[in-house]
């Protein structure tokens, strides 16, 4: 018989909803608790989603022995310090992209993890999701060649609030950390690290990024990526082989279906999905989980600290600090 995982949930906005009603699809898993600094957030959260218990401090919901992982879903700022009281107290930790604000934080929290023997995970959805992995199948089976160009954007139209998260730069707002982290992921998982970075950028007057343009450069290939809170963009990523071109198409880091341009032809396929997508990284964070594992196969701690090393490139290069 599989262990029912007990999730807790830290930080009940946007994203932790979206966790939540994927997490209620999936068998063997329960949402056990969730926290807010607001009790009132909490009790209406837990109430929603059928969670157990409501706490008004992340403190004590790390205290309660049921629960099994928690999923992070606060400030990009906050991460690093979330996730390191998560794991002082023995619990796994599924923490949302970016994993935190920068190398140094991330290797702090990777040495926490294997300091107290617990499993940590970068919640980076979009690796799980099947028509992502069909992607990266055809990459790396070499079907249409080897890849020679990359192009992936993700921009959409952001209130012009000067109190909204996006736009404060003390808790890592802006288009790169929040939505360039895709693009950028999309290069580094099939063309790897740059040999060389260009990248300018257009700033909000609270200081954070609003828009970013990125050119990685390649041996035998190149990566042109952008982040916009300025416009709606397709955000689509399209990789072009020598034989084929093979298109995420909008949304792309979402569940979207793929396009295959070959000879002339289009095929479009479609991978039915039937949840928002959260699901994927959360099964396989329970089969690890039940495995007692303490890293991702898929999601490593390598290959975290190269996005947020990446990011921390980037951001030297277009003279942004936090």
């Amino acid at each position: 018989m599989k262990k029912t995982i007990k999730w807790g949930i830290i930080g009940l906005g946007k994203i932790a909803n979206k966790f939540a009603t994927d997490l209620a699809t999936i068998e063997h898993a329960e949402l056990y608790a969730v926290a807010s600094r607001n009790k009132e957030n909490a009790v209406s959260f837990a109430q929603k989603y059928s969670a157990k218990k409501a706490f008004d401090s992340y403190q004590d919901l790390v205290k309660d022995d049921e629960v099994d992982a928690v999923y992070i879903a606060t400030p990009h700022s906050f991460h690093k310090e979330h996730a390191v009281l998560c794991m002082k107290h023995k619990k796994a930790v599924l923490c949302e992209k970016p994993f935190a604000m920068n190398l140094h934080q991330v290797e702090e929290m990777i040495a926490v993890a294997k300091e107290n023997d617990v499993l940590l995970m970068e919640a980076l959805w979009t690796y799980f999701l099947p028509h992502y992995q069909y992607v990266l199948d055809v990459f790396k089976s070499e079907k249409y060649g080897k890849l020679l160009q990359l192009e992936a954007d993700f921009g959409f139209q952001a209130v012009y609030d000067l109190e909204s998260r996006l736009l404060k730069k003390e808790i890592g707002g802006g288009s790169l950390l929040d939505i360039g982290i895709y693009p950028i992921f999309a290069a580094l998982s099939t063309l790897g690290m740059p040999k060389s970075i260009d990248a300018n950028a257009v700033f909000f007057e609270t200081g954070a990024d609003s828009e970013c343009h990125m050119v990685f450069k390649y041996h035998n290939a190149k990566a042109i990526l952008k982040s916009t809170l300025l416009e709606d963009t397709p955000t689509e990523a399209i990789f072009t082989f020598e034989d084929a071109i093979v298109k995420i198409n909008t949304m792309f880091y979402q569940p979207s279906t793929v396009s295959i341009f070959n000879n002339g032809e289009e095929e479009i396929i479609d991978f039915g999905y039937s949840t928002i997508g959260y699901n994927f990284e959360t099964l396989h964070f329970n089969e690890l989980l039940r495995l007692e594992k303490k890293e991702s196969p898929i999601m490593t701690f390598d290959f975290s600290k190269k996005i947020i090393n990446t990011l921390d490139k980037v951001r030297e290069v277009i003279g942004l600090t936090y």
